[in-house]
């Protein structure tokens, strides 16, 4: 028996088209997923058939999902969107979707709402939050706002990174440093993983704000400007930063290793606090206490 699927009536022709850009990007999105999974890894006995595309066939997934081909193709030919909620856990399962994943699927077959279009409010850091990146002067600290814009960040932060608060507020955004400015290429020591991951957490975002200009705008930014962006972009790889291992080699003091941490605030669901974390007694730690003495702010004369 195969699972029921839904669409529904009464579109506007302005739903319609952005049915249409959904339909393209879900599509993108069910290829590339499919194309990594082998038969033996889906545990699908071999036919004998000879194999035209990498990974999974489409009457092989839709075998695993429980619908029929005719359905699966539709949806890879962007012809059919909005499928069940019931169809949607079952595409997860047999494309073996990480949390992150299912969430973009989610995103990608959800109708366009108010609270899907693009946010128009500058954001805005709240006192309580400033407080506690200058409370956080050990390490460094600062806050990412939607398209990785920098909304905020500590001294060591800057001395670290780079210095956010030297650049006009548009031009402060980790994706446009990390992917444009030659200088992050030598002091990212895993520049790469870095930039591929970041590149995975702005699609992950065009998920779920398809009609966020600023962000399409920054893509096209982007595309123009690193070579190494739309291998990653049309990878489809989707990623919400949690936690892991950072790299740095700075100038002054050499390399630089972190433990990062990325936490929402409560009441701030658009905003991510990023601390950098270090081993106490570490080379690590001895670099940025000399770092921090370097780059202290000068007392007044008096």
């Amino acid at each position: 028996m195969t699972r029921s699927t839904s669409t529904s009536p009464g579109t506007s022709p302005g739903d319609r088209a952005t049915d249409r850009d959904r339909g393209s990007e879900l599509a993108d999105f069910l290829r590339s997923r499919r194309a990594r999974i082998t038969p033996d890894q889906a545990g699908l006995p071999t036919d004998g058939r000879t194999r035209r595309v990498p990974g999974l066939r489409r009457d092989e997934t839709a075998r695993l999902a429980g619908v029929s081909t005719e359905y699966y193709t539709r949806l890879e030919q962007g012809r059919a969107t909005h499928p069940s909620p019931e169809v949607i856990d079952a595409l997860a399962g047999a494309l073996r979707l990480d949390s992150d994943e299912r969430e973009h699927l989610t995103d990608l077959v959800a109708r366009p709402t108010p609270t899907r279009h693009t946010p128009t409010t500058p954001q805005r850091v709240r006192p309580g939050l400033h407080l506690m990146l200058q409370t956080l002067d050990h390490v460094p600290a600062f806050i990412l706002g939607r398209r990785t814009d920098v909304l905020a960040s500590n001294r060591l932060a800057r001395a670290v990174v780079t210095d956010f608060d030297a650049m006009p507020a548009p031009r402060r955004n980790v994706a446009r440093y990390l992917l444009l400015d030659p200088e992050a290429r030598e002091r990212v020591g895993d520049w790469e993983q870095m930039g591929a991951e970041t590149v995975a957490m702005l699609r992950l975002e065009a998920g779920r704000f398809p009609k966020d200009r600023l962000l399409a705008d920054l893509v096209g930014e982007l595309t123009l400007g690193c070579a190494e962006f739309t291998g990653w972009w049309n990878d489809h790889r989707v990623l919400r930063r949690t936690h892991g291992a950072k790299h740095y080699h700075h100038p002054l003091v050499g390399d630089l290793h972190f433990s990062y941490e990325s936490l929402q605030p409560p009441g701030d669901t658009g905003q991510t606090l990023c601390v950098y974390n270090v081993e106490p007694g570490s080379p690590t730690a001895e670099a940025l206490r000399l770092l921090d003495s370097w780059t202290a702010p000068q007392p007044a004369n008096t």
